[in-house]
């Protein structure tokens, strides 16, 4: 169980690894296994991202760099928008 993070095309190493932190932590108290995708594009400013979890959970969207959206803590509160609460 756990989270499987693919990034592509960002660029930029230190960037990779904050943005891997705090997605990390966003599903540090989830069950099951997710995977998240992380593309830029060489064509335009938008990134995409894909999350998939279990029971066939799946979520895509559209980040814009210049909404702020390619900032680490963006993806970190994206993920927690997108994904199910946790059951208590």
């Amino acid at each position: 169980m756990g989270v499987t993070i693919e990034l592509q095309n960002l660029g930029d190493a230190q960037l990779c690894r904050e943005i891997s932190a705090r997605i990390e932590h966003a599903f540090a108290d989830r069950r099951g296994d997710w995977r998240v995708s992380i593309a830029a594009s060489r064509a335009s400013e938008n990134w995409e991202m894909r999350v998939e979890g279990p029971n066939g959970f799946e979520r895509t969207y559209t980040l814009a760099g210049s909404a702020g959206e390619h900032e680490p803590e963006a993806f970190r509160r994206l993920v927690l928008h997108l994904i199910p609460a946790t059951s208590t």
